[in-house]
């Protein structure tokens, strides 16, 4: 199990933080010092879940200062209606990926250096699958496998990874149906808004992208899903972007979702990509369109059985745009720098290469039917990435775990 709390932390009635090890400064901060009165307003400026739990995790007065979320937030697995049939429950899963960074207290962790040779200043990426009544769930960052928990020297226990000798960073979050019947196939992509500690969940709202291309929409505490645009079929990706859903069709043009009105509003020029498939990343505040190629020219749009077929397709290449807003038109990217996105079957994100181990930047990370590949944009070829299937005290030096 990974244990999120320290038993001495939490006896301690106040506790110094030291400032970020990569500051001059020396001196320690005593929170405890702090006015009491401004406890609950910096807590209610914290929108995630871990960071809430971490500021209570500081001392007894800073637990009662905030609770840990209001009655009727969020909670995962939630249940909701079948996209497609209506009369079956379903439930909606939540994953997270954080950046975990070293601190001074983790070099006295009971887990293995990540990896001696590499600067310690560098973190690597975790996927955390939340359960009511289970324990966490280790995932792949990229691949979404699931992966087992570190074992004790002798192979006999669980080690126990304290989370608050680490900085923890949530990137963002990731949605899936669960798939409880032959019906599972039936949704690509789903993405939940707002989620927050301090939202109620009859404020939420989600968006899913049906195998098919069709755009679907549900508010929570709805009974069954509704259509957005039921005349294009030819949607590929929906992500959350400045706190509004946006979509992509075939062709590249970005559109956000009035979810008042279930209109879509034009936000971008068609890209007219002549890829197969478009995915949306947000990087540094901008919004990217990835382009992916297969090798194969054939369309395979045209129905379901030509979806199964793109699943099958070898990709040959990506090609990377990014939306000048200002403008109102599209940039050939030729070069991410410091920056490498990941593209996984439920999430898109970019991430600072120089801030993790075993990732290159200038690289695109995404799965094909069995393996996780990398695409260098510098030379254009794509490698496979190995991937390790369980975590134990031998591969925390390894770092193809990292990306998988």
């Amino acid at each position: 199990m990974i244990s999120l709390f320290s038993k001495n932390n939490l006896k301690k009635n106040h506790k110094s933080l030291t400032s970020d090890s990569s500051s001059t400064m020396d001196d320690k901060v005593d929170w405890s010092q702090l006015p009491i009165e401004l406890w609950p307003k910096i807590g209610k400026y914290l929108d995630h879940h871990i960071d809430v739990l971490r500021f209570r995790s500081v001392c007894e007065s800073f637990r009662s200062s905030i609770p840990p979320s209001l009655p009727n937030c969020p909670s995962f697995p939630l249940q909701i209606p079948h996209p497609i049939h209506f009369s079956l429950n379903s439930h909606l899963n939540q994953s997270t990926i954080y950046l975990i960074e070293p601190t001074d207290a983790s070099f006295n962790s009971n887990l293995q250096p990540l990896a001696p040779s590499c600067s310690s200043s560098k973190g690597w990426l975790i996927k955390v699958e939340e359960s009511k009544n289970l324990p966490l769930s280790l995932l792949s960052p990229i691949s979404d496998r699931k992966l087992s928990y570190p074992r004790s020297n002798n192979n006999t226990a669980f080690k126990l990874w304290n989370l608050l000798d680490y900085r923890v960073i949530e990137l963002c979050k990731s949605y899936t149906i669960e798939k409880p019947t032959r019906f599972s196939s039936s949704v690509r992509k789903v993405v939940f808004y707002p989620n927050s500690p301090w939202n109620s969940v009859e404020d939420c709202v989600s968006c899913c992208i049906f195998q098919e291309g069709k755009l679907g929409y549900m508010k929570h505490g709805n009974e069954k899903w509704k259509l957005v645009d039921d005349k294009n079929f030819y949607y590929d990706d929906v992500i959350v972007f400045k706190g509004q859903f946006y979509v992509t069709d075939r062709w590249g043009t970005i559109s956000w979702v009035d979810v008042s009105s279930l209109k879509l509003i034009q936000f971008s020029p068609p890209l007219c990509g002549l890829g197969n498939k478009k995915h949306l990343v947000e990087s540094c505040g901008s919004l990217y369109v990835v382009d992916r190629y297969y090798e194969s020219s054939e369309n395979m749009r045209g129905n379901d059985v030509g979806r199964r077929r793109e699943r099958e397709s070898v990709v040959e290449c990506f090609k990377v745009y990014k939306l000048d807003e200002e403008w109102g038109k599209w940039v050939d990217v030729k070069n991410l720098r410091d920056r490498a996105f990941i593209l996984s079957n439920s999430c898109n994100l970019s991430v600072s290469a120089q801030e993790l181990i075993g990732y290159q930047g200038n690289c695109i990370y995404f799965r094909d039917t069995f393996d996780v590949r990398m695409y260098n944009m510098d030379d254009h070829r794509i490698t496979t990435v190995d991937f390790f299937p369980s975590i134990d005290k031998t591969l925390w030096s390894q770092l193809p775990w990292m990306r998988c």
